[in-house]
């Protein structure tokens, strides 16, 4: 009989850094952490399940420090901002938020931070998980701008679901609980230096509160649980699977420095147009005028699926026996009672209704093309 293999664990060394709220989530029993911008991301306290219902129904606190900032300033922050992405920075006002990319020179992603814009010439890249700091740098160096490029003290919480407003409002008042999506304000609470934005990673109404003083990191804690007891906030994990019903992408899995952003649906991200140069510019005028041979498709699976969740680049899809692209992420939506998932396929197999197969470890599994996102495809629920 062969000897029952424990399940892996991760030491918490020095090598990877702690948020300055990471001594609050050991308190609130976080049963798992993941390793993410070289640092631990907790993952969930509870079963995933009831986490994601209590996102959708009430409130909840993510300890997301991990979303690492890359400051930028100086005379030519603008332009060398510019420089970085494919969008149009010309469209964000200062105290606005925008999504964006940050491309290669052959058109690949990577990283898809959020843009903050705090002056003219003073942004803000909060990121996913890659070392952009170190890319950024490296540009700044040859660039031949005046600009300064740092990481500040700078650490993310996220305050996500439908009774967030109440939690914001108890916190800063009226001002910053009606910022419209994706706008922010730059305030205090009880003197520590916060800036509040409008968004979030679940696609529920969400706010994000950027801490500007990594030593304050529990009272922040401590003030947003408080402020919640009377709406039943919950610590959770940023929640996999009402992510993937909305169809937002994470990169390292769904997208990657292999894919570009017409593969990945994410074309609206690439203004063409734009006066400014940018990095990837030639590339992406290539691809978009010969067409892409991949597209990154919505899945409904049929069966059931061996875990609830999961991230999975490694699992084929197939069609009539022959590979066509792999399963990117998978999850059970409890709302819809079906199994779905984000695969990168093959252009001619990525029509709505093709019949598909994904070849999972406990067995093939049947599937087929949807539409995506799986829910609330307008973003009326965080805009609300």
């Amino acid at each position: 009989m062969a000897a029952k293999i424990e399940d892996p664990r991760i030491m918490f060394t020095s090598r990877n850094r702690r948020s300055p709220y990471f001594m609050a989530t050991r308190r609130h029993g976080a049963k798992a952490y993941s390793i993410y911008n070289h640092m631990f991301l907790p993952m969930y306290y509870d079963d995933p399940v009831k986490e994601y219902w209590k996102l959708v129904k009430d409130v909840t606190l993510w300890d997301v420090g991990v979303e690492r900032q890359v400051e930028i300033t100086g005379p030519d922050a603008f332009k060398f901002t510019s420089l970085l992405t494919p969008r149009d920075l010309t469209k964000c006002e200062v105290g606005q938020c925008k999504y964006v990319l940050i491309t290669a020179e052959d058109g690949g992603i990577i990283n898809d931070p959020v843009l903050l814009r705090l002056g003219e010439n003073h942004f803000w890249l909060s990121l996913s998980d890659s070392d952009v700091l170190l890319w950024v740098k490296g540009l700044a160096v040859y660039a031949g701008m005046n600009v300064n490029v740092q990481e500040p003290d700078v650490s993310p919480i996220q305050v996500q679901g439908p009774k967030s407003k109440n939690v914001i409002q108890t916190l800063f008042g009226d001002r910053v609980r009606d910022l419209p999506y994706y706008d922010f304000a730059e305030t205090e609470l009880q003197d520590i230096p916060v800036i509040v934005a409008r968004t979030g990673w679940s696609c529920e109404v969400g706010y994000e509160i950027y801490l500007r003083d990594s030593s304050r990191g529990e009272e922040l804690w401590n003030a947003v649980m408080k402020a919640g007891q009377p709406h039943n906030i919950s610590p959770i994990g940023p929640s996999h699977i009402r992510r993937v019903e909305a169809g937002i992408l994470n990169w390292g899995s769904d997208i990657t420095l292999q894919d570009n952003p017409y593969e990945a649906g994410l074309g609206w991200l690439v203004d063409l147009g734009k006066k400014a140069d940018f990095i990837g510019k030639d590339a992406l005028k290539r691809i978009k005028a010969e067409g892409v041979k991949r597209k990154l498709v919505g899945l409904e699976i049929e069966g059931e699926l061996q875990t609830v969740q999961n991230e999975a680049p490694t699992f084929p899809v197939v069609r009539q026996g022959k590979p066509i692209g792999h399963l990117r992420s998978f999850a059970h939506s409890p709302r819809l009672n079906k199994n779905i998932g984000l695969a990168m396929v093959s252009i001619e197999n990525a029509d709505l209704g093709t019949a598909l197969m994904v070849k999972m470890p406990g067995g093939d599994m049947q599937a087929h093309v949807v539409k995506k996102p799986f829910i609330d495809p307008k973003k009326d629920v965080p805009k609300s």
